[in-house]
């Protein structure tokens, strides 16, 4: 697993293998996450990383927020509440020397809570296949004020999703077993 593009283009993140299916870690492939970033900067989108301030759910590794920041956008926050998880995503953000640019949330994605600062410009929503928890992550993140109108939301899934809780949605591909769909939070 590495850093597809940007200024960190070529970073070898904490390896994985195939995943940890205990700690319930599943890696988006390099394919995938290239193909995914390709998507959104040349899908007329404009050019959404930059400057943006990403919000990471279920977040692993962090390969997605810390492909968004490699890319351009200026902050990362990354939830998670696996205890193997967050060990391989505070690895990860160090060697990518990211400190300053991230915050971790110890928390589930499922039970935000109220935000009580900025308001995030992009979504990277990437549950546990399968098993409903990415509707209920994105109604949690919607009730809790944690995204700014015009907000892209990019939602890796083993299906299509089944609710989009109102947003606009732009666009939708399979890539494998996987589907990444792209909505936007209405202005």
């Amino acid at each position: 697993m590495r850093i597809i593009g940007g200024r960190a283009r070529g970073l070898q993140l904490t390896p994985l293998g195939e995943g940890d299916a205990a700690a319930h870690l599943r890696p988006t492939s390099d394919r995938v996450r290239e193909a995914m970033f390709n998507l959104l900067i040349n899908g007329g989108y404009g050019n959404p990383l930059a400057e943006a301030r990403v919000l990471d759910l279920f977040a692993g590794t962090g390969a997605l927020g810390l492909e968004a920041l490699s890319r351009g956008a200026s902050h990362a926050t990354f939830a998670d509440d696996g205890a193997v998880a967050l060990s391989i995503l505070k690895r990860n953000i160090a060697l990518m020397r990211a400190q300053a640019e991230t915050e971790i949330l110890r928390r589930d994605a499922t039970k935000l809570g109220e935000n009580r600062g900025r308001k995030f410009s992009m979504l990277f929503l990437d549950p546990p296949y399968a098993k409903g928890v990415g509707e209920i992550a994105l109604a949690s993140c919607l009730a809790g004020n944690w995204l700014a109108p015009g907000a892209l939301v990019i939602w890796e899934e083993s299906s299509t999703p089944a609710h989009f809780s109102g947003l606009d949605r732009l666009d939708q591909r399979k890539y494998g077993d996987t589907y990444v769909t792209i909505c936007r939070v209405p202005q």
